[in-house]
């Protein structure tokens, strides 16, 4: 369904705008830096956020940098968890927009 991520895929996205990529490359690092937060901590997010998103490519790439910085598979599939619940937890808290349409 969706292209395999390739280097000639990344090539040509920084060839088209290099200035844009080498930002949004420098954001990424800085943002994954070790902080306040711990790095593994910072992936097990980035885990959860790409399932809310759905992001295929965002699935793969931090479910592996997660297991680099010592994530466990039990610690995976529990933000997993987390990025379902949330995700239908927006959908429950929107009822009120649905609720709201019916009072009228």
């Amino acid at each position: 369904m969706y292209p395999q991520a390739t280097q000639e895929i990344y090539d040509r996205r920084k060839e088209l705008a290099p200035h844009t990529h080498e930002a949004f490359e420098a954001f990424s690092r800085a943002a994954f830096a070790e902080g306040a937060l711990p790095e593994k901590t910072k992936q097990l997010i980035a885990v959860a956020v790409a399932h809310t998103t759905q992001c295929p490519y965002c699935i793969r790439s931090h479910t592996r940098l997660a297991r680099r910085k010592g994530a466990s598979a039990e610690e995976i599939m529990e933000a997993v968890w987390v990025a379902a619940e949330m995700r239908a937890g927006g959908a429950y808290a929107h009822s009120t927009l649905a609720l709201d349409e019916l009072a009228k």
